[in-house]
């Protein structure tokens, strides 16, 4: 799967949910949502993110960044 930039893909290796950064080589970089470092998967470890999963991951960093966890 070469998901498109921008969109929003589950690390099926880690669970974590992370925006299409770029295509590097055979690998797909991926962000955490609310910005951090970007890590390289490859491409068939890789799966949209449904709304909720998402919605999830959204929440999670807000909360951490309410508790001041992330800057």
């Amino acid at each position: 799967m070469k998901p498109p930039i921008g969109s929003y893909v589950v690390d099926t290796r880690t669970e974590k949910v992370g925006m299409v950064m770029g295509h590097e080589g055979p690998y797909v970089q991926l962000r955490p949502l609310g910005g951090g470092k970007e890590w390289d998967v490859a491409p068939d470890t890789v799966r949209r993110a449904t709304a909720a999963e998402r919605l999830s991951a959204a929440t999670a960093y807000a909360n951490a960044r309410s508790r001041g966890e992330v800057p």
